[in-house]
């Protein structure tokens, strides 16, 4: 799929991309309203329908990942809460020898996630993917979401690679589309986030289900 002569670089997102994003999705969209219904004394269904409102109107913000955030506006402990469904946090078929592999090439691996610094904290002791990536860089600690243009050019800074050689892979397509924008030539999207959701149909960009076939294309 790849000229892996061409590539010294490879971002990876973590939630989606190398983690199963099912345990995001039940978080966010069954267990928070569980208990914030609970807190607020409302029913099940008023409580989703808030909460989709409130999610909404900072999607694509820092805020949106941000723990201490939605621990603040929605009156509830959000990383103690993640703790309380950790069992859910899977990595994706492939991915440990997928960063095996690109380790052996020699190709830089560094994981860019928008997640907040708690969140990323649980999930690297949870996985233990930390001993398989290089560096590893949240959003936060930039100060601007992967959806944001200018979030590349203060990367950059910080990992020192070069656009025209890397390779990007990533879930999202706003996010994958900024990264087109300022000027990565490399990108993939992965398929299916969530394992417990269908596959999805995706044109605008190169696309797998996952990494097995990258471990082929590296000779792995």
């Amino acid at each position: 799929m790849f000229d892996w002569t061409q590539i010294d670089t490879v971002l990876l997102d973590m939630d989606g991309t190398l983690l199963d994003l099912h345990f995001d999705n039940h978080f966010w969209l069954e267990y928070v309203p569980k208990r914030y219904a609970e807190l607020h004394g409302l029913s099940l269904e008023a409580a989703t329908r808030e909460l989709m409102q409130r999610y909404k109107q900072v999607e694509g913000t820092l805020d949106w990942y941000c723990v201490d955030y939605w621990s603040q506006e929605l009156a509830l402990d959000i990383p103690l809460l993640k703790t309380e469904v950790e069992h859910l946090i899977a990595v994706h078929p492939h991915v440990i020898d997928f960063l095996e592999c690109l380790g052996t090439a020699g190709k830089s691996r560094v994981l860019v996630t928008n997640a907040h610094q708690k969140a990323l904290q649980l999930k690297m002791g949870k996985t233990r993917l930390g001993a398989y990536l290089d560096q590893v860089i949240s959003a936060h600690d930039i100060g601007l979401p992967k959806e944001n243009p200018a979030f590349w050019e203060r990367l950059q800074q910080v990992v020192h690679f070069s656009p025209e050689r890397c390779l990007f892979i990533d879930d999202s397509l706003p996010v994958l589309r900024s990264a087109r924008d300022f000027g990565i030539t490399n990108l993939l999207c992965m398929l299916q986030p969530d394992a417990r959701q269908p596959v999805r149909e995706i044109s605008e960009f190169p696309a797998l289900q996952h990494f097995q076939p990258l471990l082929q294309d590296l000779g792995c």
